[in-house]
C-alpha cells in the first residue's frame, strides 16, 4: 500500500512536526516521507479533505467484546470494525465474557479471532478465577502468554489480601492492575448516583463513597507494598496500579494526591462521563444506565479539570454492549452499560471544557501506550504508520452503529468531530 495523506495538520506532542500542515506518503506500512507538495508517483493514492487533521493511532483502554459466549451481543469481528469507525488503531479487552478469560485456553481463543482485524486487539487476563473475587489465576502464565495487563473487569477487587498479592506477584515481570474502584456492599441494588436526583426519582443510589473509600484502600496498599525505600525508586517508573472509569471530585483528588507523592498510579474516565450528569436520568432512559453511574455536575466539572492537569492519564469508551432484552425493561431491572468506541473523540470534542486538542489526543494516543507498555507510536520519518485521520471541527450525525448492540444515547444526535479514517498495519480503513 501506497499513501500519500495531502495537507494534513500533525497532532501529535512528541513529533517535531506537531501543529504542521504537511503531506505524509506511506509505503508498506511506514512512514516514508513528510514533507510539503509531495509527487504523485503510479500506483500511489492521495487521501485529502478540508480540515484534515492526523495524529498517531488512537488506544481504547476499556472494551467489552462479550465474546467468547454473548456473542448476540458483540463478537470480535464487530467489536474491532466498530473500534475502527470510531479512529481506534488499538483496543484493550475486559476478561469478562463467558467463559471469564482465565486461561491460557480462553486468552489464545480471543487473540487467535482478533488476527487480521483492522486494529490491534490486546487482551487482558482476568486476577481470579471467573472473575469471582476468590482464588488466583496463573498470572505469570498469562502474562507470557500475551495477557496485557490484570483485572476482573466489571468485578472490583473486594478482597484487600487478594490486590496486595497481585501487587507483588506483578512487580518481577512489569505487570500493570487495573481495578475499577467500588466497594459493592455500600452499592448493593443501586441504580444511579445517590444523590438528590436519586431521591426524587424514587432510585437507590450508587452512593460515591463506594468508589472513593476503595481508591483510598488501594492507594494505601500500594504504598505499603512498595515500601519507603522502594518508593523512591519507583516515582519514574511505570504506573502500577490503574484506576478504570473513576467519576467522582474526591477520587480524582485522592488520585492527585497520590502521583504529587510519587506513587506510580494512572486512571482512566469514560467519555460519557465528561457528557452527562445525575440530572439527564430524569427521563428513565435506560440507555443512561451506567456503573459508575453519572454523578452531579460538580464532579463532571472535576473530571476535565482532572483532564486538564494530567491528574486523568486517558479517556476510554467503557464500551459495553447489552441487547434489546437487556435494555427495554424498567429502570430498575435493566443491565448497566453503553456502547461508546464511536463516539469517544466526538463526545469529548463536542462538550470540551476547555481542553486542548493536543491535550485530548494524548489522552487517546501516547498516555494509554505508556501505560500499558506498548511500543511509542510518533509521526516521524521511517517511523510505522499507525495513524488516524480525523476532522475536530466538522459535524455529523450519529445515525447507525457498526456495533450489534444499539444502546447509545448518542443515537440520533449531530456531534462535533467527524472520524475520516485510520491507517493500520499497511491498511486504509475509510470511515467518513
Amino acid at each position: 500500500m501506497q499513501l500519500i495523506l495531502r495537507s494534513v495538520r500533525v497532532v501529535d506532542s512528541a513529533s517535531s512536526f506537531d501543529g504542521q500542515l504537511c503531506d505524509l506518503l506511506l509505503v508498506n506500512g511506514l512512514v516514508r516521507q513528510i514533507g510539503t507538495d509531495l509527487p504523485v508517483e503510479e500506483g500511489v493514492r492521495v487521501i485529502e479533505a478540508d480540515n484534515l487533521h492526523v495524529s498517531p493511532g488512537w488506544v481504547d483502554m476499556r472494551v467489552l467484546a462479550q465474546d467468547p459466549g454473548f456473542e448476540h451481543k458483540e463478537d470480535i469481528t464487530s467489536v474491532c470494525q466498530t473500534a475502527a469507525a470510531g479512529g481506534f488503531t488499538d483496543i484493550v479487552l475486559l476478561p469478562n465474557t463467558q467463559p471469564v478469560i482465565d486461561s491460557k485456553g480462553t486468552l489464545g481463543y480471543v487473540r487467535r479471532m482478533a488476527e487480521g482485524q483492522p486494529v490491534s486487539v490486546h487482551v487482558t487476563a482476568a486476577i481470579t478465577k471467573k472473575a469471582a473475587g476468590e482464588d488466583f489465576t496463573e498470572m505469570l502464565d498469562l502474562h507470557h502468554a500475551g495477557a496485557i495487563a490484570f483485572t476482573d473487569g466489571h468485578h472490583p477487587l473486594q478482597n484487600p489480601d487478594l490486590l496486595l498479592k497481585t501487587l507483588q506477584y506483578l512487580q518481577p515481570v512489569n505487570g500493570l492492575l487495573m481495578n475499577r474502584p467500588e466497594e459493592t456492599l455500600l452499592t448493593l441494588f443501586g441504580q444511579m448516583h445517590e444523590g438528590i436526583q436519586s431521591t426524587l426519582l424514587g432510585l437507590k443510589g450508587l452512593p460515591a463513597l463506594a468508589e472513593e473509600l476503595m481508591i483510598e484502600r488501594d492507594l494505601r496498599l500500594l504504598d505499603y507494598v512498595l515500601g519507603v525505600t522502594d518508593r523512591q525508586t519507583e516515582t519514574s517508573a511505570l504506573p502500577v496500579l490503574h484506576f478504570s472509569t473513576i467519576s467522582s471530585a474526591r477520587s480524582v483528588e485522592l488520585i492527585r494526591q497520590a502521583k504529587a507523592q510519587g506513587l506510580p498510579v494512572s486512571c482512566d474516565v469514560a467519555a460519557h462521563q465528561l457528557v452527562f450528569d445525575d440530572s439527564a436520568l430524569a427521563g428513565f432512559d435506560t440507555n443512561l444506565k451506567v456503573n459508575p453511574p453519572f454523578r452531579s455536575a460538580d464532579d463532571v466539572a472535576a473530571l476535565w479539570a482532572g483532564l486538564a492537569d494530567g491528574t486523568i492519564d486517558a479517556i476510554v469508551s467503557d464500551h459495553s454492549p447489552q441487547d434489546a432484552e437487556s435494555k427495554n425493561l424498567e429502570f430498575d431491572q435493566a443491565e448497566f452499560g453503553i456502547i461508546g468506541l464511536e463516539t469517544v473523540f466526538a463526545a469529548a470534542i463536542t462538550h470540551n471544557r476547555n481542553l486542548s486538542l493536543t491535550q485530548l489526543i494524548d489522552k487517546l494516543t501516547h498516555r494509554p501506550r505508556q501505560i500499558l507498555r506498548l511500543p511509542a507510536v510518533t509521526i516521524a520519518e521511517g517511523q510505522p504508520a499507525s495513524l488516524t485521520l480525523f476532522d475536530p471541527t466538522g459535524t455529523w450525525t450519529y445515525s447507525r452503529t457498526a456495533s450489534k448492540s444499539k444502546n447509545s444515547p448518542f443515537l440520533g444526535q449531530t456531534l462535533i468531530g467527524r472520524v475520516i479514517g485510520t491507517v493500520h498495519q499497511g491498511q486504509f480503513n475509510h470511515c467518513a
